[in-house]
This record gives C-alpha cells, sequence and structure tokens, in this order.
C-alpha cells in the first residue's frame, strides 16, 4: 500500500496505537520491533481487541486483508507522521536541550494554550518513535505543535527535525547528558545544534538565552534568524527575588515591568519561565495571560516539585540526573540555608567512561559547600571514596531500610538522581 493509500485510511480513523493492550476502537496498530520484542507477533491480539488495520513488515503473520504489510514498520509511522504534519500546516516549535526542555516544554505550552488549540509532546515521547506519534495525534483543529526532541546519539535530533519540520526551535541549554551514547562533550553540541543546522537550512527562526555563550556562538556563526531574552536589552529580561520555597522573580516584557511569582523549584528554572514569556510575546499573547499561565502551572512527574509531608519538605527531583543538572540543583539547595538539610543524591547514568570522574566532581563539589547530610545511593556512589559522614547505599531499597530505622522529621530534602535509582520511592519513608 503507498504512503498515500495509508493516510487516507488514518485520516478516516484519526488514531494510532503501537501496543496491542492499549487500543482505541478502529485505531491502526503499528507493530514496531524492540530488543526483546516483536510487535508482528502482537498484531493479531490488537485486531482482535478493536484496531481496525494492523501495519506488519513480516508478510508471515498476515492472515488477511486488516493486514498491512510494509518493508518497514517504523520508517513507515515515521513518513506518515511527516506527511500528517505537512498535510496539517501549522506552525512547529521544536525543543531539545540538555536539561530543562521538559519544563520549558510545559511551561511554553502553558503559555501557547492561552491562543491556541494546542498539541504539545506527552510524557517522554520525544524520541524517534514519540515524534512521529505527537504529530500524529494533531488534528485539523490544531493550530500550533509542541515537540520535545530527545537524544542520546549524534544525528538524533538532524532526523527528528526531519520528520516534525519545525519552524521555530529552542534549545534550553547544553550539559553533559548521555555522554555514554555520544562520547564527547563536544558531539553533544554537535547534536543539540542539529535544530540550529535544520532551521537555517528552512529559514526558520530560533529563540535562546542571550547569556548562554554556547547558544550564542552558534547563532552567530549560522547568522540565524533569532529572538534572544534575558538580557537587560533584550524584550525579555527577568532577576530573581527569592528563592526560599517557590521561584518568584521581577519581569520586564516590553514596556512592561510586574513580577511572576511561580510554583517552580530552583534559580535555573529561570531561564526557563523567561524562554516561555519571550515565546508567548513573541506570538501577541496579552501579557496577563503569560503570567496567568506560568503562575499556574504546577510541576510533577518527579521534576522540581516541592512536596510537603507530614514529617519533611522534599524537594523531588528524580525523573533525571547529569552533571550539569546535578551541580544546578545542588547549588540551589545549598543557596536555600535551611536547617536540617539532608541531600541524597542518586547515581547519574549514562555516562560512559566518564561516569567515575564525573561523580567524583559531584563529591568535590559538595566538599566545597561544606554538606553535612548527605546520603550517596547507587552502585558508583557506593563504590567511591567519600567523606567518613556521608551515607551510602547501594541501592534504594537498602536506604529504605535505613530511612525505617532512623526515623527522620523536621527536616528539609533535596531528593536528585537518574530515573533508574528509583529514588522517587523514598518519599512515602519521609
Amino acid at each position: 500500500m503507498s504512503l498515500e493509500g495509508l493516510y487516507d485510511l488514518y485520516i478516516k480513523k484519526k488514531r494510532v496505537t503501537t501496543d496491542s493492550r492499549i487500543v482505541t476502537k478502529n485505531a491502526l496498530f503499528f507493530a514496531l520491533k524492540g530488543e526483546n520484542f516483536n510487535g508482528n507477533a502482537y498484531a493479531k491480539n490488537a485486531l482482535e481487541n478493536g484496531c481496525s488495520y494492523a501495519i506488519i513488515d513480516d508478510k508471515n503473520y498476515a492472515e488477511n486483508d486488516k493486514y498491512i504489510v510494509v518493508r518497514n514498520v517504523l520508517e513507515t509511522l515515521q513518513k506518515l507522521g511527516n506527511y500528517h504534519r505537512r498535510k496539517l500546516g501549522i506552525p512547529i516549535l521544536g525543543i531539545t536541550g540538555s536539561n530543562g526542555k521538559t519544563t520549558t516544554k510545559e511551561l511554553i505550552s502553558a503559555v501557547l494554550a492561552k491562543k491556541f488549540k494546542l498539541i504539545y509532546t506527552q510524557g517522554n515521547l520525544n524520541n524517534h518513535i514519540g515524534v512521529p506519534l505527537t504529530l500524529l495525534s494533531m488534528d485539523s483543529e490544531t493550530e500550533f505543535g509542541v515537540v520535545e526532541m530527545g537524544a542520546n546519539h549524534m544525528k538524533e535530533i538532524k532526523q527528528l527535525c526531519e520528520i516534525a519540520e519545525p519552524d521555530y526551535g529552542i534549545i534550553t541549554n547544553i550539559g553533559k547528558a548521555h555522554l555514554e551514547g555520544f562520547g564527547s562533550f563536544e558531539n553533544i553540541i554537535k547534536t543539540k545544534k542539529e535544530l540550529y543546522d535544520y532551521l537555517k537550512k528552512n529559514q526558520g527562526k530560533v529563540f535562546y538565552n542571550y547569556n548562554n555563550e554556547i547558544l550564542k556562538k552558534s547563532i552567530n556563526e549560522l547568522k540565524l534568524d533569532n529572538i534572544p531574552f534575558g538580557s537587560k536589552s533584550s524584550e525579555i529580561y527577568g532577576e530573581i527575588l527569592n528563592t526560599e520555597q517557590n521561584l518568584s522573580l521581577k519581569v520586564k516584557i516590553g514596556g512592561f515591568t510586574g513580577e511572576i511569582h511561580s510554583k517552580l523549584i530552583g534559580n535555573y528554572n529561570l531561564e526557563n519561565i523567561l524562554a516561555a514569556v519571550s515565546i508567548g510575546n513573541y506570538f501577541n499573547i496579552s501579557t496577563a495571560d503569560i503570567i496567568l499561565a506560568i503562575e499556574s502551572y504546577i510541576p510533577k512527574n518527579n521534576r522540581s516539585q516541592l512536596i510537603k509531608t507530614n514529617k519533611n519538605t522534599i524537594i523531588l527531583d528524580a525523573y533525571n540526573a547529569n552533571p550539569t543538572s546535578v551541580e544546578l540543583s545542588v547549588k540551589n539547595f545549598a543557596s536555600l540555608k535551611k536547617e536540617n538539610s539532608f541531600l541524597v543524591l542518586g547515581d547519574m547514568l549514562e555516562l560512559g567512561s566518564e561516569s567515575k570522574k564525573e561523580h567524583e566532581n559531584i563529591i568535590k563539589l559538595l566538599q566545597s559547600l561544606n554538606f553535612k547530610n548527605v546520603i550517596l545511593v547507587g552502585d558508583v556512589y557506593h563504590s567511591l571514596k567519600v567523606p567518613s559522614d556521608y551515607f551510602q547505599f547501594e541501592n534504594v531499597n537498602k536506604l529504605k531500610n535505613w530511612l525505617l530505622e532512623n526515623n527522620i522529621s523536621s527536616s528539609n530534602f533535596l531528593i536528585k538522581g537518574s530515573r533508574g535509582i528509583r529514588l522517587e520511592t523514598i518519599v512515602e519513608y519521609l
């Protein structure tokens, strides 16, 4: 079947799924393959559960005309997503970065939703599968799309841009994330910059933090059409007023000067907020609506959440961790100068050969900041030589047992680690 023929089927159903267990009636099932599964084997189950057609790439599984055999299911899904994006013809904003891209995406989307019927990346659907699924969730009523783009190898952002074809873009920042896949920090810069390369080639526009020298250098080299924010001379500027609990800032939006009182934790979120303000301002959303959208946004999914239990106050930031984000979180926590503070850090994963060195650098940072109540969790931290008053646990279960034995109360916690360490599961013990 041709791509156009498959698109005709999609338009009639307007639903796709890649999970035979989670089926919307009459959806198209795409039988993706992974390291440990073959989606073709689940095609029959998907049809029995209500899918109208199953797109497979192994003809041996085809039993009737409800099975559509293609050369490669993943490539077909990506081509269909791109074909649909072109048919819609709406503005698309692409977002990538080492840190803060999900929070920035959520803030930007909250602001843009004040004016546009918006579809934006949900959850962690920011890869070679998630991006086409995000595009295919848009319909004829969608006026604007916000697409998050994640990467842990070179050329991934380039591929995602070719699928989503963004008109606008923002790189939140470039830090030491997924070093194992990229090989070096220089390769991370090259990969994130692939968004800029695409926008330059296709006459797109970028928004960027004027204070980020790496981004500024790339933009100047490419002579990109750009909207800066964050400098006193730019249209959008902000200064931190308070970080005692939630982040508050004094903000300049064109000729307006006022305050934003967010529900976010951490002064590192200043640039994320200013990005959303800058984009909202560019698309002529009223200042009042921009401020309302940002102040109404509540962080979730273990990202910079402020949690108050019956016993303690917790900053939970355990969705992801890399050397850059951990340094920012730790420094922010130190600046709060809270009494009875506990720092719980989990291993930073996917750092490859740099892992030991980067974890040792975090220990040096903690010592320079004179942290006393330090709890380290994971194989890497457990293997390091650390100050004798630090607590080290091989895994989160051993930490839970320790917390049961030591009933800590009236304290402040920062919990920060990679998702694989599962630090969010200790909240119920605090």
